[in-house]
């Protein structure tokens, strides 16, 4: 029977976030990213949302390690979920190391974890799997594409990627080894496919430094600069900026301090002397010798730059002769927190720099003529594109068909699917479960879809309960029913559906009061229906309907 390699993504199909995948090859399995995602606004309460890893579970004695291509939430946020389900060794960069050391230290994991840092350019045995480490240009330092080697073959695991000739670093991706992988022949690649849709090439990062000078010379304001914490390289340059324009420059936000502090001290930035200052010390300076580098990019309530912009911020406060600069563009879903806290700062009469044709930002992901190197260097047999909705993985589809691999190579998966291959074929196998897991404070999957449903009626009907007070010497009806609505009128203000509500339940209960065999379910789902369908038919609105019998 001829060799198979499976490739099993749980996450990050059809979707931005939540990024993972398995490997399978020999009876033995690799892990590559961990990732979450961002709930949406309709999903009340929810803090993140997770992969299903029941397949890794059911196979957890066959998991020879965890492999992480960067430090991006949406490639780390799961692994304290994770690993307190299914325990793997972890391999990463120096970097990427740090920031999962500090969700370890939080959820009190670093002693039964194993962290393994690995140089781009060396390799790991991990049972029947050599994995390589590819040095590639991305938003976050220290990140890397994988060439995962079998005796079947090689697949190629991208990451998140792009081609940057001049980074901050100096460090250009690794474009001469991609080409000997080439050469040696790629069984198959699975490749970024986030900015598939646009054509030319994602502009350097150090066109945002070009940028940053601009806005800092002659500038007679107090700079506030927001961004991603985890851009290293996005903070370097405004750190940069700043020392050659006289200024010092103070951190504001958790995630951006904590940043700060790992990238500090394992040298992935250098701080110019005699430019970081403590916040406090800084509101001593004149206005134009001050930067505050700030969390909040994305509109977050609790971060640092939305206080500011709400006057709930304790050490700064804000308003004319401020100049805030937004250096991201808000994720899709984000856009209108974005929006509320740059108005809030214009009604401030803060000047606010967040126009995209500034410069401010640019992608860490590769555009089309990008992506088409890769395919060129690589000459992959099989093409399985990674990480986007389902339109950009159609559209990657019909790239790498350009780039020569013929249709009938191409899978386009969901999260789930098992791709199986073998050195000459391609197919779907069954699939394994995957899907997602809600994360809600301390609770995780213990809040389904039967869950969201009520949270979602309630936030958007209300809900009425009826107390019916009943004897519990003969089960009659002691009294009327008490009406007690939340989120679906102001009882004051409508007192006659109130009473006509009383009037419904209590006809409700006695009818069913009246027989002998009936129980306090039966009496519950009487009333519930009654209410409900003389609510629906009254209002034209369905709050959830609650009765409750209280034994007197």
């Amino acid at each position: 029977m001829a060799e198979k390699l499976k490739i099993i993504p749980l996450g990050g199909l059809n979707e931005i976030g939540k990024n993972m995948t398995a490997y399978e090859y020999g009876g033995e399995i690799i892990v590559v990213d961990c990732g979450m995602a961002f709930p949406g606004d309709d999903m009340y309460g929810i803090d993140c949302i997770i992969p299903d890893v029941t397949y890794l579970i059911k196979n957890k004695a066959r998991i020879r390690g965890l492999f992480i291509t960067h430090g991006h939430e949406d490639h780390v946020g799961a692994i304290p979920y994770v690993l307190k389900q299914v325990n793997m060794p972890i391999y990463c960069t120096r970097f990427t190391a740090g920031l999962i050391k500090l969700k370890l230290e939080e959820h009190d994991l670093v002693k039964s974890t194993k962290v393994i840092t690995v140089e781009p350019g060396k390799s790991v045995r991990a049972g029947k799997f050599t994995v390589e480490f590819i040095h590639v240009n991305h938003s976050i330092a220290d990140s890397v594409a994988f060439a995962i080697h079998t005796r079947l073959g090689t697949v190629l695991h991208t990451g998140d990627f792009k081609i940057d000739s001049t980074p901050i670093d100096g460090e250009v991706i690794d474009l001469a080894r991609l080409g000997e992988l080439g050469k040696e022949g790629v069984l198959c690649l699975c490749a970024d496919s986030t900015n598939v849709e646009r054509p030319g090439y994602t502009m350097s990062e150090s066109a945002v430094g070009q940028t940053f000078m601009r806005q800092f010379q002659n500038c007679e304001e107090r700079i506030i600069v927001t961004t991603f914490a985890s851009n290293v390289h996005r903070i370097q340059q405004v750190l940069t900026a700043a020392a050659a324009c006289g200024r010092k420059v103070a951190v504001t936000g958790r995630s951006m301090e904590n940043i700060m502090k790992v990238s500090t001290e394992l040298g992935y930035m250098k701080v110019p002397k005699n430019t970081l200052v403590d916040l406090n010390k800084l509101k001593n300076l004149p206005k134009n010798k001050q930067v505050i580098v700030t969390t909040g990019s994305q509109g977050e309530e609790m971060s640092a730059l939305y206080r500011m912009a709400f006057s709930t911020h304790k050490q700064v406060e804000i308003g004319p002769g401020d100049k805030v600069i937004i250096s991201a563009s808000a994720i899709p879903g984000n856009e209108v927190t974005v929006s509320r806290v740059i108005n809030e700062l214009f009604r401030k009469g803060v000047k606010v720099i967040y126009d995209k044709a500034d410069m401010l930002h640019v992608s860490g992901h590769a555009c089309q003529e990008e992506l088409k190197i890769i395919h060129a260097l690589t000459k992959p047999r099989f093409f399985v594109p990674l990480h986007g909705e389902q339109r950009m993985l159609q559209i990657h589809g019909q790239l790498a068909q350009q780039m020569g691999v013929p249709a009938n190579h191409v899978a386009i998966a969901e999260n789930g699917s098992v791709i199986e291959m073998t050195a000459k074929t391609l197919k779907m196998g069954a699939p394994v479960p995957a899907g997602e897991v809600y994360v809600d404070g301390s609770g995780v999957g213990d809040v389904g879809a039967v869950v969201m449903r009520d949270r979602k009626r309630l936030a958007e009907d209300g809900m009425v309960v009826v107390v019916l007070p009943i004897s519990s010497y003969d089960n009659g009806l002691l009294s009327e029913p008490e009406i007690v609505t939340r989120g679906f009128i102001y009882v004051k203000e409508s007192e006659e559906l109130m009473k006509e509500l009383q009037s419904v339940a209590m006809n409700a209960a006695m009818s069913v009061s009246r027989r002998r065999s009936r129980d306090d379910g039966e009496l519950r789902g009487a009333v519930k229906s009654a209410v409900s369908s003389y609510l629906f038919k009254n209002t034209k609105r369905s709050p959830m309907v609650i009765p409750v019998v209280t034994k007197l």
